[in-house]
């Protein structure tokens, strides 16, 4: 499985359970870190939970299982690494303490309008 694929099934199944503002940020040329950040938001501390768990349930059907995962529900931030892709959810209060759109800024925005139904 491409990195590619792995980032368009964690946003579908971040779609698929109402995530806020979902964004994605190929960071392939500027750090060795990752690949692609895929950044939502979620409505509360349960919808971060239920994002994550959706995320992880939907890449493990490829076969795919995170490296680690950090932060839980309740925190209001929740990270997946997948190697290659790396799932952010977080609640409006943490997205707006983090600012990762701005820390990198300088990442390609993907166009996932062709991936998400809203």
């Amino acid at each position: 499985m491409t990195d590619f694929e792995e980032m368009e099934i964690a946003v579908k199944a971040l779609d698929s359970k109402k995530a806020e503002e979902i964004s994605v940020l190929r960071v392939k040329d500027i750090t060795s870190l990752t690949n692609y950040f895929v950044i939502a938001g979620a409505s509360s501390t349960t919808q971060a939970k239920a994002l994550a768990d959706e995320v992880e349930y939907q890449l493990s059907q490829k076969g795919v299982t995170p490296k680690n995962i950090e932060g839980t529900g309740a925190a209001g931030w929740i990270v997946l690494d997948y190697i290659d892709v790396v799932v952010h959810i977080f609640t409006a209060e943490q997205r707006d303490f983090y600012r990762l759109e701005n820390l990198w800024v300088d990442g390609e925005k993907v166009d996932i309008s062709g991936i998400i139904t809203k």
